[in-house]
């Protein structure tokens, strides 16, 4: 199939590619990579397209995994599960449930392909547990000579630590084992707090949880915190209305409509803002961890977001508050804090520390490049560290500084892509 247009989620960046093709098996996986080598045609796989970034963009070869998209193998004595690149994780979370099993740590959305966000260092918020990448104890993919390699800790070793989060550039991953364990119950407690308390009380409110976040609305001093703890039970789901009250009608169509007039009239923001959050009241639920990681989000945006080192978090969210209020601009959507333990993934955004991750939207169609610039400068100072799905403008020499292992990495990808045949635009700023 040839001249198929190819867009992001929120419409940040489109492909035309020469062709698309969607293979069904590791096989035609690599055949696709021989046929682009003799054409001299650079090769991408794309996901669901929800990074922001154009790390999925080709104008040669974009390869769809609408037909990869099964659970493989289950193995309950090892506690693995392996399955397809492009099955939703919403998918994967149903089949792990029906045998009994879960992913400990999840983001908060889950309609992204598994090795979309694997690749691009998806993460939610943990004390323990880090992202998915963290989760990952095997791969299969095709490299650049159209071989089919499996890789882990003890089997190709150096592929498996830098292609984890490897946004493409060491081959096209065709499956992923993850470490899984057994089904689990969340009791979820989301309640209003001021900012300042919660700034105060972070290191209790982080060592008290097995996951902890908090929103902040800009322009207030008003956060809406989610505690999220394992539990035995019993489950207590939202009833059916409150969750179509709340999180369909609230914090989508509703909050869709209050974006378009903000849009329109900017100035509206802050006491949007403080109606918003003041309107919010504290509720709690039990239910099946997938259920309570994951969210319905319609509402289109864009979004930068860095990993900071996780003792700074209150400085930078301080110092990020200033400058908003410093140059005026108006941000409608609340700023999302996350928490993550330190992992050994090498190009993880947590590589070696314990992180907070903070990220900033703005609704789609909203001017947002000045803003972003100014608050990246305070995010970059801290040593942050960018999503690699999300917006930012690092290149190689900033990312460098911030992690150790980018060398190590580089040194891999000159191995097994020597030719670039899974280069593109991006993976040239950001990785040389």
């Amino acid at each position: 199939m040839t001249d198929v247009l190819w867009q992001t989620w929120a419409d940040t960046y489109r492909a035309r590619p020469r062709r698309t093709a969607f293979p069904n098996g590791p096989a035609e996986v690599a055949a696709q990579v021989a046929a682009a080598a003799e054409d001299g045609l650079r090769v991408r796989m794309v996901g669901s397209g929800h990074s922001f970034t154009d790390v999925a963009v080709t104008d040669g070869v974009l390869l769809s995994p609408t037909s990869l998209s099964g659970l493989r193998s289950v193995d309950h004595g090892q506690g693995t599960a392996t399955v397809d690149a492009g099955m939703a994780l919403c998918d994967f979370n149903e089949a792990l449930a029906r045998e009994g099993l879960a992913l400990a740590n999840m983001g908060d959305i889950a309609v992204q392909t598994v090795a979309g966000a694997v690749q691009t260092g998806t993460h939610g918020t943990g004390r323990g547990v880090g992202g998915l990448a963290s989760q990952v104890v095997g791969l299969e993919m095709v490299t650049a000579d159209g071989s089919v390699v499996r890789c882990s800790a003890s089997e190709e070793p150096e592929l498996f630590h830098a292609a984890r989060v490897g946004l493409g550039a060491f081959g096209v991953v065709t499956a992923l084992t993850f470490a899984v364990c057994p089904a689990f119950l969340l009791h979820a407690r989301e309640e209003p707090m001021p900012l300042e308390e919660v700034l105060e009380r972070l290191p209790e409110l982080r060592a008290d949880n097995d996951h902890f976040e908090f929103f902040w609305f800009p322009h207030t001093g008003n956060t809406n915190t989610k505690r999220n703890n394992v539990t035995e039970g019993p489950a207590r789901p939202l009833p059916p209305f409150k969750t179509w009250l709340d999180d369909d009608l609230l914090s989508n169509r509703v909050f869709e409509g209050v974006n378009r007039v903000c849009r329109r009239f900017p100035g509206l923001v802050p006491a949007v803002n403080q109606i918003s959050s003041r309107a919010l009241s504290a509720r709690t639920y039990t239910d099946a961890s997938h259920r309570v990681f994951a969210s319905v989000r319609d509402v289109r945006f864009v979004e930068m977001e860095y990993a900071v080192p996780a003792e700074q978090a209150g400085e930078v969210l301080r110092e990020l508050r200033s400058v908003v209020e410093r140059r005026g601009y108006r941000l409608s959507f609340p700023v999302e804090v996350r928490f993550a333990p330190a992992d050994d993934v090498w190009l993880s955004t947590a590589y070696g520390r314990e992180s907070a991750y903070i990220a900033v939207h703005m609704y789609q169609g909203v001017p947002y490049e000045r803003c972003f610039a100014d608050l990246e400068a305070v995010l970059a100072s801290s040593g942050g560290r960018p999503h690699w799905g999300k917006l930012h403008t690092r290149g190689r020499s900033d990312l460098e500084k911030v992690y150790p292992k980018l060398g190590e990495a580089l040194a891999v990808r000159d191995r097994v892509d020597p030719q670039r045949r899974f280069g593109n635009a991006y993976l040239e700023r950001v990785l040389g």
